[in-house]
């Protein structure tokens, strides 16, 4: 990591420190039987829902991806937990990673301030670069793949003050849910 995150390591609104995880992420078959599970047996929740994250800027493996996904996202206690489900057959990190071992565990994401720069230090350290992707709370996303020996991507979520405010507002929501609603619009 970059001396730049590790020298702020600003508290989020939500809990958790720039530079450090701020989510784990899974690829499921079926939303709404994963946030089922989620909420029935986690007790995890509320959800809220992208029903499509598909742009003319995703690049994956260096070619423009047309991979459209639902995402969802809710908080456990301070970490996020995101749900992303495929909704096509087109070549994405995602189908990547369920044609690698299956539907399950996908990414960690990290928060940062400079997406670019951490890039940098994991390519200089190995990674390659997967996917990348403009992001509605501002900024970009990286995707990072450290081969064989790391069997999950690594997520650089960009730490801007729209994707403060907005995974703010969703873990405020998580705390003291009472089960009520618990799939919402992602806002």
């Amino acid at each position: 990591m970059s001396t730049d995150s590790q020298a702020t390591g600003r508290l989020l609104g939500f809990g958790q420190r720039v530079g450090g995880i701020a989510q784990m992420a899974y690829v499921v078959e079926d939303m709404e039987a994963a946030i089922d599970w989620w909420v029935r047996d986690m007790r995890t929740g509320p959800w809220f829902l992208l029903e499509s994250f598909l742009a003319p800027d995703h690049v994956y493996r260096g070619a423009p991806s047309r991979a459209d996904v639902r995402i969802a996202m809710a908080f456990a206690g301070h970490m996020q937990i995101e749900l992303i489900q495929p909704k096509d057959e087109n070549p994405s990190v995602y189908r990547e990673m369920i044609e690698r071992r299956g539907h399950g565990f996908h990414h960690v994401g990290i928060a940062c301030d400079d997406v670019d720069a951490e890039t940098t230090a994991y390519l200089a350290r190995g990674y390659t670069l997967a996917f990348t992707a403009n992001v509605p709370t501002g900024g970009h996303v990286a995707y990072l793949d450290g081969g064989a020996a790391q069997p999950h991507f690594i997520e650089l979520i960009p730490a801007t003050s729209g994707m403060d405010a907005t995974f703010t507002a969703f873990w405020r929501a998580s705390v003291n849910w009472n089960g009520n609603d618990p799939i919402r619009p992602f806002v």
